[in-house]
């Protein structure tokens, strides 16, 4: 049985990787007691004690604003600590997933759908750490794999302390009377958390390298969610266009998603993802 280390294992993704693995694998989940992240040397020692054969790093501070407010706190997590998992794993020969984002593009003067070999400079701190992040792994494991989520959401909640998602969000609003409001100047993939975790395994048999890995989408927010009311005949008239959010600096964060299915690994773009989810 293959032996999985799993950091991050209490946040939103960490958590439905180990739960959906969990008995076909030997997983490990060391929390911040037992592993800080930013201690190279406790990092080594759990992973030599462990000895995993595939490590998936998934532990980071994903909020945006608190990377602006505390930026050396989170660089320490999100640069130092994926770089001390990404050397442990080499000294284990174990193959490392390292969990980035789709915030790299954001401030890419390119219109997306933006390919992994493009050149960015990340406008907020989040996207630098984790391009910063990126470099720090390879330097030191040249067989990693980062694949660069977009945001993610589930149908149901693990933890009430978990964070709100687009598809959660929308489900509590339908059930009131209040307009819905999305961005016009926003244009990203929204995925289905389990369509990742599904995927992971073909992802641990790709060669290092950074990768986007998530649903593909090429309409903004607005539009994404006025498809998904057309197609499934419900009333538009409650929709209601944003043109205010991402006004001054347009956001458009979409990705090539070529590169993963020249390999085997296949998303359904976000307007298909949400309609399955609708259905079922």
């Amino acid at each position: 049985m293959k032996k999985i280390l799993v950091t991050g294992a209490s946040g939103f993704l960490g958590r439905r990787i180990t739960e959906f693995y969990q008995g076909k694998y030997e997983i490990y989940t060391p929390g911040h007691r037992e592993m800080d992240i930013t201690d190279r040397e406790r990092v080594s020692a759990v992973f030599h004690d462990f000895k995993p054969h595939i490590v998936i790093h998934s532990a980071a501070v994903s909020d945006v604003g608190l990377c602006e407010s505390k930026p050396e706190w989170s660089w320490g997590i999100n640069v130092d600590g994926s770089r001390n998992i990404a050397a442990a794993s080499a000294e284990c020969r174990a193959k490392c997933l390292i969990c980035s984002s789709d915030q790299i593009y954001f401030g890419s003067n390119l219109k997306g759908p933006h390919r992994e070999d493009e050149r960015v400079k990340p406008l907020n701190v989040y996207g630098r750490q984790k391009k910063k992040a990126e470099e720090e792994c390879l330097a030191e494991n040249p067989e990693c794999v980062l694949l660069r989520l977009s945001w993610m959401y589930d149908t149901e909640t693990k933890n009430e302390a978990e964070h709100g998602d687009f598809f959660r969000t929308l489900a509590f609003l339908l059930r009131t009377e209040e307009m819905l409001s999305y961005p016009v100047n926003d244009v990203r993939g929204i995925t289905d958390v389990n369509e990742v975790i599904h995927n992971l395994e073909k992802a641990w048999e790709l060669k290092g390298g950074v990768y986007n890995f998530g649903s593909p989408n090429e309409m903004n927010t607005y539009e994404t969610v006025l498809a998904m009311f057309s197609e499934l005949g419900w009333d538009t008239g409650r929709l209601k266009k944003n043109e205010e959010a991402f006004a001054s600096v347009p956001r458009d964060i979409s990705m090539n998603l070529q590169k993963v299915e020249d390999n085997g690994i296949v998303f359904a773009s976000t307007l298909d993802g949400l309609l399955r989810k609708i259905d079922y």
